[in-house]
């Protein structure tokens, strides 16, 4: 026992320092800048390597992102501290324009700032038939969300 508690311990400063020296990279490499909009507000995430299409798992236990498909940042509908907020685990839903991008954009940027930022916003463009959600699921995933710091 005297042995292995001696290994153990001479061991563990080395583990210690190739943990720390690996910490920073891995999470400054994961760290996104704003990536999509929940509430009006813009938030990052730290992306994961997680894919949790053909789990089973019901769609119940996911929170919506909307698909812009690089016409403007994604929409969210929930966000951590929100009642039916479900973890982080995500489903990206395709969305499409029927008449074009900028006509839902005209119909659904209630606060005129140039961007659909909520789903109130995106559920005036649905209700106008200028965004519908196709149904498709492109994506099920889990990562964390942080409202971006202002000026950030």
């Amino acid at each position: 026992m005297t042995i292995s508690r001696t290994v153990l311990l001479s061991t563990l400063p080395t583990l210690a320092v190739a943990a720390v020296g690996l910490a920073g990279p891995a999470q400054a490499a994961g760290v996104s800048g704003p990536a999509f909009w929940i509430d009006g507000q813009l938030y990052r995430t730290v992306a994961t390597p997680t894919d949790l299409s053909g789990t089973g798992a019901p769609d119940s236990s996911f929170d919506a992102i909307y698909s812009f498909a690089g016409s403007q940042r994604n929409v969210a509908e929930a966000k951590p501290g929100d009642r039916d907020f479900n973890g982080g685990r995500w489903q990206v839903h395709e969305l499409v324009f029927p008449s074009g991008y900028p006509a839902a954009l005209a119909t659904g940027d209630v606060n005129g700032n140039g961007q659909i930022d909520s789903t109130a916003e995106l559920q005036r463009a649905f209700d106008n038939g200028t965004a519908v959600d196709t149904g498709r699921i492109l994506r099920e995933f889990v990562c964390t969300v942080n409202k971006v710091p202002h000026g950030g």
